[in-house]
């Protein structure tokens, strides 16, 4: 088994752990603050937009089964990367779209793939996205972990995080983990 990490911060945790836990060959997702000048932050004080960190998963993974190109594809397809530190209703520096690469490699890859969708006129306005390198991550409170599945019935859950899960059900069934995994 090949052991990865990617470190993406594309909006609000709890959206995108929902999303990324589904990915077959997905090991471990973890939610958590990224990019920031502060030990050990919280999220109340990384809701300030004063600790420099994003909200982001630490997604651990068998690129045996999936490629970290493929966890940008669900990345670039599950959050508006046109949007300076806003995803939806949520604003702040700590929604940025930004991708906190490992080495060289991985910063290569989403350097392409922006490239590639900036080609493509994908999206009708200039994708903002940043790159990263990777100095530390904090995982978030334990109650940000795994809190879609626990609090499914939340009023922003229902109205904001459901919608997002099942647009990527949708696009993605191909690689969704299935019920034996």
């Amino acid at each position: 088994m090949q052991i990865e990490k990617a470190i993406l911060g594309n909006g609000c945790f709890w959206c995108t752990e929902a999303i990324f836990k589904q990915i077959n060959g997905v090991i471990k997702v973890t939610s958590g603050y990224s990019g920031g000048h502060m030990n050990n932050p919280d999220y109340k004080s990384v809701c300030t937009g004063q600790t420099g960190h994003a909200e982001c998963l630490e997604i651990e993974y068998n690129a045996e089964i999936v490629k970290f190109e493929d966890l940008l594809e669900v990345f670039w397809k599950t959050h508006d990367p046109t949007t300076l530190n806003r995803q939806g209703g949520d604003i702040g520096t700590q929604y940025r779209s930004v991708i906190f690469y490992h080495d060289a490699k991985q910063l290569e890859i989403a350097k392409a793939y922006k490239e590639q969708l900036e080609l493509s006129n994908t999206y009708k306005d200039p994708i903002i996205t940043i790159f990263e390198p990777f100095n530390n991550f904090f995982p978030a409170e334990d109650y940000h972990q795994n809190y879609y599945a626990e609090n499914g019935h939340n009023p922003y859950c229902e109205m904001v995080v459901r919608p997002k899960v099942e647009k990527f059900q949708k696009i993605f069934s191909s690689i969704i983990k299935s019920s034996k995994s």
